[in-house]
């Protein structure tokens, strides 16, 4: 294994430097007294801003661009061997890690790490104990999956030992982690296309447990089937959390506001320790907190930091998001594209002020929608209407085995009020001539369909 030592500055090379991981542990490198240099197809804001920060950007990716004086070469998941400049490094005999790599030996190089695992609410319970550790002055360093206007953008680097990061399970990235505080919000089957099955998911979150500190603590969801199964065997220190009673954290009295958003009392080991109110909705939220809430006390912040904090989270991009009104009519934008997160979703919305709920909903990737086709249906059928664009292809080629047309064909056997459109421009016609009033029209999946909501504001 590679070793990276910030008391050891070198010259970091990045294949693929403006996606916004790779530009975000470039710009921690820069802040370290790293030399920076990288490539991209394109230019953007990210390399515009990481050339004013001193590195060195190269448009276009190509042998060329590996020079002499490089010590250690960084690539995306989306760079292969065939990449003539990945070509070049490895011929040239230069030491190469992938960014999961790369951010976990950034990790290891803070005292207290906190990385956040789950197969839904990655972002969110990162940007949650963000604002939190803010309020508490605390400087960290933070690597989100997400946009977040507290610290403009995706990634802070802070002062301090701290260093706060998502842990994807995808490809089993976040086994390169080895945090002082690791959290699992929870275990579900996704990523089909990568794990065999549920067992292979457990087996996962079992050795990213293990990987712990052996001196640090497990925060887990006491609530989860699996969680016996990940925690065997292991020896650190384990909190739980969740909705229900016998947790270590754990909420009672929960109530929402007129705009969907819960306030509760806190239980610590079973005792009300204080009562906390969340500006973003759902159930979903308040076990996250939860998570959140577990982590920042571990670390000894006292609870009337950590309740502000989590007052002065209004929510990241995608998640929820409010985008604009047209007239009466609301729109909301939501990352959901697991039938647990678009129930949590869908849930959530019926507390919001509402005549009717409009969901677009775009499938993301052939092998999710396939392996949960009947449970995409049923979850959709929450909605009041539902209008269907085409799968987003992402990073997979369509093999003709499942098309959203499936999807539609169950929702009508359900009774479910759905449409299938080919394009968004048909999409928005429609969606002008039918959502009326009061209506709450949802925007849903991790793909483009966002954009749908933007052309309706502003049209």
């Amino acid at each position: 294994m590679y070793t990276l030592d910030f008391n050891r500055p070198i010259h970091v090379h990045f294949i693929g430097i403006g996606g916004i991981s790779m530009s975000g542990l470039a710009e921690i490198l820069l802040d370290r007294g790293f030399t920076v240099s990288g490539s991209d197809m394109k230019a953007s804001e990210l390399t515009d801003h990481l050339s004013a920060m001193g590195a060195r950007i190269a448009i276009g990716q190509k042998a060329s661009n590996i020079t002499d004086g490089i010590d250690l070469v960084v690539y995306t998941a989306a760079i292969h061997e065939d990449n003539e400049e990945f070509a070049a490094a490895r011929d040239a005999g230069i030491p190469m890690i992938s960014r999961a790599s790369l951010l976990g030996q950034i990790m290891a190089n803070y005292l207290r790490s906190i990385a956040v695992s789950g197969t839904h609410g990655k972002t969110t319970t990162t940007s949650m104990l963000t604002h939190i550790l803010l309020q508490g002055e605390l400087d960290p360093t933070v690597s989100i999956g997400g946009m977040l206007d507290r610290i403009g953008g995706n990634i802070r680097v802070g002062a301090s030992n701290l260093f706060l990061t998502e842990a994807c399970e995808y490809t089993n990235s976040f086994l390169e982690f080895y945090p002082l505080y690791s959290i699992i919000l929870n275990v579900e089957e996704d990523h089909m296309d990568f794990f065999k099955d549920i067992d292979d998911i457990k087996n996962s979150f079992h050795t990213f447990a293990s990987q712990t500190a052996p001196d640090g603590t497990i925060i887990i969801n006491g609530d989860m089937e699996h969680t016996e199964d990940i925690l065997q065997g292991l020896k650190q220190k384990v909190l739980t959390f969740g909705l229900e009673p016998g947790n270590d954290y754990s909420a009672r009295d929960i109530t929402f506001d007129e705009q969907g958003n819960p306030s509760y009392t806190l239980l610590v080991s079973g005792q009300p320790a204080g009562s906390i109110a969340l500006k973003v909705t759902g159930l979903h939220n308040v076990s996250n907190s939860l998570a959140a809430i577990a982590c920042a006390r571990e670390i000894g912040m006292p609870l009337e930091q950590i309740r502000q904090g989590l007052l002065s989270f209004g929510g990241t991009h995608r998640r929820f998001e409010y985008k604009g009104s047209i007239g009466d009519i609301t729109i909301i934008d939501d990352y959901a594209h697991h039938p647990t997160e678009i129930r949590a979703t869908l849930t959530a919305a019926k507390e919001y002020p509402h005549d009717e709920i409009w969901t677009v909903f775009q499938p993301h990737t052939y092998t999710r929608t396939k392996a949960f086709l009947k449970q995409f249906a049923d979850v959709l059928t929450l909605s009041d209407h539902v209008v269907m664009a085409d799968i987003y292809a992402a990073r997979e080629p369509d093999t003709g085995l499942v098309s959203s047309m499936d999807i539609v064909d169950l929702l009508k056997e359900a009774g479910t009020d759905v449409y299938y459109f080919p394009s968004f421009e048909e999409i928005e016609d429609f969606l002008l001539t039918h959502v009326k009033g009061h209506d709450l029209l949802i925007t849903m999946g991790a793909g483009n369909v966002v954009e749908i909501g933007e052309h309706l504001l502003n049209r």
